[in-house]
């Protein structure tokens, strides 16, 4: 029934098997990678034919992560997989960005390319597993796809590179880089690195690209087991007439254009050399719809010749810089007086209002994902309104170009970010983009450094980016810096470099054209460094540390460690305690398995009050030290004291005064603030406390001048002496001899009990001697 076939490889130390002909058969290609227990399924279909009027490409990329692929049941209510999680987005760009260059111009089918994971083992991430099965769809697909491209990802620890690093090393390693290339050149860069140089940089990215040479290999030996028989495409028409009467028509009005420096201005001749355009070719609206469309495209064609050949041949760009310059930079903190810190960074018309909220620990972001449940305690959010292009259009839910920009600018900022135990902070940095022509995400990770440094986050080093252009004709090439919006779009790469003095922290680069070589590279990584050089300069001039104390908006948190024996203390049974805590003195309490406790607050008497109650739980009284207490109960022999949060102590009503107390409610009442010291705990617990020797005014120990109790009279109370009535007792009443007295006399024979007088005849004989009168008065 399946016509299986196979091409396995090593893939750092592991075996990666790619398979076709037993899943998802109807669709045009159809590939399940696998990598150690990590299984990935990617089915890719396309459109025979092009929608009408459709003039771009329309090519769509699905990551989706299933939850029963690391054995897991999805939370929430429905509990089922939905909408796209965060990480799904960014991947699905990982996947997208390095084959959108590689289908041919012009190509204008709708293409779906899904992938869906269906194991996960826990070590072998996902991400490159897909991109790879990906690309094997395509290429046996038989569509017009130009690849193949293998994926890997480098880590990097003690001064080695490690291809294919398991989810521990990377996060005790410098580096996480993903690269996908083709088996000439660098197609896409990802990266986070602990301030690495531009040299152990470019030789990750070298060594990535060899093993991905390995997987293009593997690829196209499957290919040649099961690849389809390629699309055959409409041969390209020759438009060569209608670019050169286009050049005679506009071609002055674009090249003037082209010249003003100012974006809006420069624009509107654009729109009016665009309309002219259209208006010269409208009959063939009408008689030939697509040959209208493609007419009109080849105005931006004649756009691109005219900005890359001032570039390569004048070394003059469109704003009137060299290659190198970056544009004027005004920078300043503390902008919104009431965020926890703020920063307005504006980079030519490129602008970006950067705010700072720190919070606590309840205020993580949860994230759940293949690996579980899991906290984050940095967030970036990354906003593009219509209005910062001037143009009309949608506002709402941030879209996929929105989640990437704002992940590269938090993978910029957050390895300078200080440890938990540093500074126990939840940070969220958000970014509103209100002016655009170039690199707004490289304004994000400036303007988040800035307002990250104004909050009182103590930064490792400020972070500043740049976004590096690349204009390649043949031989020819021209690395631009700091590039503007309508060089990124007629460019052949966007290269982006974030970092500190010490290092590059992140990199990411897209190529539109076939790759760029390891040379081109070197040059655009050395000429980033010294962009960034010069933009940490200027970013200095608005700040340049952070600063030492955090805004009077923002939490306070104070962070101690009690005995984990004690943890049961605080919470109490069922929360009690510390839920009363919290609602008596305002602030939050945190409290882990290890005993860590964060008590925070924007109130500071807040806070001491919380701590202060937290200590007194968990501390032992100490024999001799003075406490601040509170009366909390009185008794007739004195008066009981909490002094230490939960612990109380009695102060005996001999201890209350020097002088004699007849009534302890004439000299103490409930709830009165008193000041004690501890006299003795007993080995049950129990604590004796004295205010007599405490001014209760200072807290001063006072000197003890009640004199010491004297002993009784006559000391020892020595000899009895005689009985009372000093008689004899006579002889017992068995009549034995009982032996001397005490006195010396003789104490005469017993007497039987037969002869011993009853009760009744005692009372007649004067038996009843000698006992008082109530007893023996009738």
């Amino acid at each position: 029934m399946f016509d299986i076939k196979r091409s396995t490889m090593d893939l750092g130390g592991k075996t990666l098997t790619l398979e076709t002909g037993r899943v998802a058969r109807q669709a045009d290609g159809a590939v399940i990678a696998t990598l150690g227990e990590t299984v990935v399924l990617c089915a890719v279909t396309a459109a025979r034919s092009v929608k009408e009027g459709q003039d771009f490409f329309p090519l769509t990329v699905h990551y989706q992560e299933k939850y029963s692929a690391a054995g897991r049941i999805p939370g929430g209510f429905f509990k089922r997989e939905r909408g796209a999680t965060e990480k799904e987005t960014l991947v699905s760009r990982l996947i997208d960005r390095p084959i959108r260059p590689l289908f041919p111009e012009g190509f204008y089918n709708e293409i779906n390319v899904i992938a869906q994971v269906l194991s996960y083992d826990g070590e072998n991430e996902p991400d490159i597993v897909a991109m790879i099965a990906a690309s094997a769809a395509l290429t046996i697909s038989g569509v017009p796809f130009m690849g193949p491209i293998g994926a890997a990802r480098v880590g990097y620890q003690n001064g080695e590179y490690i291809l294919n690093p398991t989810l521990e090393q990377v996060k005790e390693g410098d580096l996480d880089l993903v690269v996908a290339a083709t088996g000439d050149a660098v197609m896409m860069v990802e990266s986070e690195a602990k301030e690495l140089s531009e040299e152990v940089m470019l030789g990750a990215v070298v060594f990535a690209h060899d093993a991905s040479k390995k997987i293009v290999d593997c690829i196209i030996d499957l290919a040649e087991q099961a690849a389809k028989d390629p699309w055959e495409l409409a041969p390209v028409a020759d438009q060569s007439a209608a670019k050169k009467k286009l050049k005679t028509l506009i071609g002055k009005d674009l090249t003037a254009a082209y010249k003003l420096t100012d974006k809006q201005a420069r624009q509107n001749a654009i729109n009016d050399a665009r309309t002219k355009a259209r208006d010269a070719f409208a009959d063939l609206k009408e008689s030939d719809p697509a040959q209208y469309l493609g007419t009109l495209k080849l105005v931006k064609k004649l756009e691109a010749e005219i900005v890359r050949t001032a570039i390569l041949k004048d070394g003059r760009r469109i704003d009137g810089r060299d290659t190198k310059t970056v544009r004027p930079i005004e920078a300043m903190v503390h902008f919104l007086p009431r965020a926890h810190g703020s920063a307005l960074f504006t980079r030519g018309e490129t602008q970006a209002i950067c705010t700072t909220t720190l919070g606590t620990k309840d205020a993580e972001q949860m994230i759940d994902g293949l690996n579980g449940l899991h906290y984050e305690r940095f967030m970036l959010h990354y906003n593009f309104p219509p209005y910062s292009v001037g143009e009309v259009g949608r506002f709402g839910a941030p879209g996929r170009r929105e989640v990437g920009h704002g992940k590269l600018a938090w993978r910029a900022l957050n390895p300078v970010l200080p440890s938990k135990d540093e500074f126990p902070y939840t940070i969220r940095v958000l970014s509103d983009i209100t002016e655009s022509n170039g690199s707004s995400s490289m304004a994000t990770v400036c303007g988040g450094s800035l307002s990250m440094m104004d909050a009182g986050v103590p930064l490792k080093r400020p972070v500043s980016g740049i976004a590096m252009g690349l204009i390649l004709e043949g031989k020819d090439y021209a690395v631009i810096s700091d590039i503007l919006g309508d060089e990124d779009h007629l460019g052949d790469m966007d290269f982006k470099v974030a970092g500190t003095s010490a290092g590059i922290t992140s990199l990411q680069m897209d190529i539109k054209i076939a790759g760029i070589t390891e040379e081109i590279m070197k040059v655009a990584l050395a000429q980033a460094n010294e962009g960034r050089a010069h933009i940490l300069g200027e970013m200095a001039k608005a700040l340049g540390e952070t600063r030492t104390e955090l805004s009077a908006h923002a939490p306070r948190i104070e962070t101690f460690t009690i005995d984990k024996s004690k943890i049961r203390e605080v919470i109490g049974t069922g929360g009690k305690v510390i839920r009363e805590i919290v609602a008596t003195t305002g602030a939050k309490v945190d409290i882990d398995d290890e005993g860590v406790i964060k008590v925070s607050s924007s109130d500071p008497a807040q806070i001491e009050a919380a701590v202060n109650w937290i200590k007194g739980l968990v501390e032992e009284a100490e024999v001799g030290k003075i406490y601040n207490g509170k009366v909390v109960n009185l008794v007739d022999f004195g008066a009981f004291v909490n002094f230490m949060g939960g612990k109380d102590g009695l102060v005996h009503v001999s201890e209350i005064r020097n002088e004699r107390v007849e009534k302890v409610a004439d000299v103490l009442s409930e709830g009165q603030e008193v000041k004690v010291k501890v006299l003795e705990v007993d080995p049950r617990g129990k604590v004796r406390l004295s205010m007599r020797v405490v001014d209760q005014e200072t807290g001063a120990e006072l000197e003890d001048t009640r004199p010491a109790r004297e002993p009784r009279e006559g000391g020892d109370r020595g000899p009895r002496g005689p009985r009372r009535d000093g008689g004899d007792r006579g002889p017992r009443g068995e009549g034995g001899d009982r032996g001397p007295r005490r006195d010396g006399g003789d104490r005469g024979p017993r007497r039987d009990r037969g002869d011993r007088p009853r009760r009744e005849e005692s009372k007649e004989d004067g038996g009843n001697a000698g006992l008082p009168s109530f007893i023996t008065d009738n």
